[in-house]
């Protein structure tokens, strides 16, 4: 068991079905880290989960017993997933894409949304904690999976904890991104009204990327439209003043610097978790009505590249990433079919959420730039047993950035209400 500051770490790796419906079927793996606090070692502990937001995104790699992860192991053993096809589990990867035909990759990553998360969850809860629920831990999409395992399995669950992630019971992916854009537009004009420079700063860029041929440091080439997608991290804490200095140092003797382009490359880097970019609009697919690349239908023309007052983009997915993206562009014809399709399964069971006993505590973001604070309250509203606290406090990472602060808040919260 391996002792970081504080901390104790043990990995479990489980074989689990790809789908669980077919239990004899294809397999993959999936790691599960428990950490837990040195001094409690032998004590017994109730688990706690977290669900990782993304979607696509591995678990945190702790680094010592601080912040939130601190908090919980001071009352809990926690299990950091790393959700089907990240980090170390069985990886979606462009090598993987590359061994599948399209309408085969297709098929392969319908089993990789949310519902097929939970199964991983109590397939594991099943050895790790026989028959005892466990509270769960979910941030931003994590959130999204708490809501469908209370639809799935409630039975697994003791309390369940959420920061940023409530998501529309029944909204589309069209209804998500029209709300979206106005969100995003209103961070990015905050972050000219604060650094009023970086107006003019940011157009010479883009000129210069209308007029050049330049390039990443990976060898994608960096148009306009993928110095857009900076705008991504918009929404988070301090990062207005990380994109600030970015564009400030951009320049190295009249060309964009080796600095900027790889800072550029590492801030949109969608290739090196392909789920985030390939699943982000099927996870709001619940019925017969396909997503069809909402986001840039639905992209209104003050977001177009070309217009006088340039906007950078959100935490959208666009069709054109996985034809300039070479990590992306193994996925490119699945991800069309994934956009097309029509036979998409529920998530979210509303008679089951409006009769839920577990307890739910939610923080709500009141200025998320990536999940809607009026449709989070819309859900919180149809889900019994919970109770939400909405705060301008802090951005979507405040669950991580307020340090323990957030969780011991919504613990205090979850304990008043009745228990499941």
């Amino acid at each position: 068991m391996p002792r970081l500051p504080g901390l104790v770490v043990t990995d479990h790796v489980f074989t689990v079905p790809l789908d669980h419906s077919q239990p004899d079927g294809p397999t993959i793996e999936v790691l599960a880290r428990e950490v837990v606090a040195a001094a409690k070692v032998d004590a017994d502990l109730p688990w706690l989960i977290y669900l990782q937001g993304g979607p696509g995104g591995a678990s945190p790699r702790p680094m010592g017993a601080s912040g939130w992860i601190g908090r919980a192991t001071q009352d809990y053993r926690v299990l950091l997933l790393d959700q089907r096809g990240t980090g170390r589990s069985t990886a979606v990867t462009a090598r993987t894409a590359s061994k599948l035909a399209p309408a085969e990759l297709a098929a392969y990553l319908r089993h990789f949304r949310a519902d097929s998360i939970v199964r991983d969850a109590e397939f594991i809860r099943a050895q790790l904690s026989p028959g005892k629920p466990w509270t769960t831990l979910g941030t931003s999409y994590g959130g999204f999976i708490t809501l469908t395992y209370l639809s799935l399995a409630p039975e697994g669950l003791k309390t369940c904890l959420i920061t940023g992630g409530l998501p529309g019971l029944d909204t589309t992916a069209d209804d998500v991104y029209s709300r979206t854009y106005p969100r995003v537009r209103a961070k990015v004009e905050a972050f000219y009204q604060r650094y009023p420079e970086d107006v003019e700063r940011v157009r010479r860029i883009v000129d210069h990327l209308r007029d050049n041929d330049v390039r990443l440091p990976d060898g994608d080439p960096l148009t306009v439209r993928r110095f857009q997608t900076l705008g991504l991290n918009l929404g988070m804490g301090d990062y207005a003043e990380t994109l600030h200095w970015l564009i400030d140092g951009a320049w190295d003797d009249g060309e964009l610097g080796a600095e900027f382009r790889y800072g550029v490359m590492e801030r949109t880097q969608f290739g090196t978790g392909p789920l985030f970019s390939v699943l982000h609009e099927s996870i709001y697919g619940q019925d017969d009505r396909p997503t069809n690349w909402a986001a840039e239908r639905l992209r209104p023309a003050e977001f177009d590249g070309d217009a006088e007052h340039f906007l950078f983009t959100g935490e959208m997915i666009y069709p054109w990433m996985l034809e300039e993206i070479a990590l992306l562009k193994p996925f490119k014809e699945a991800a069309d079919l994934l956009a097309g399709a029509t036979d998409w399964t529920p998530l979210y069971d509303v008679p089951k959420l409006q009769a839920n006993r577990v307890p739910v505590a939610a923080a709500v973001w009141h200025d998320d730039m990536y999940v809607d604070a009026g449709l989070s309250l819309q859900t919180a509203a149809r889900v019994g047993n919970l109770k939400t606290w909405i705060t301008n406090e802090w951005e979507h990472d405040g669950g991580r950035a307020s340090g323990g602060s957030v969780l011991d808040r919504l613990l205090t919260i979850a304990a008043d209400l009745p228990p499941a």
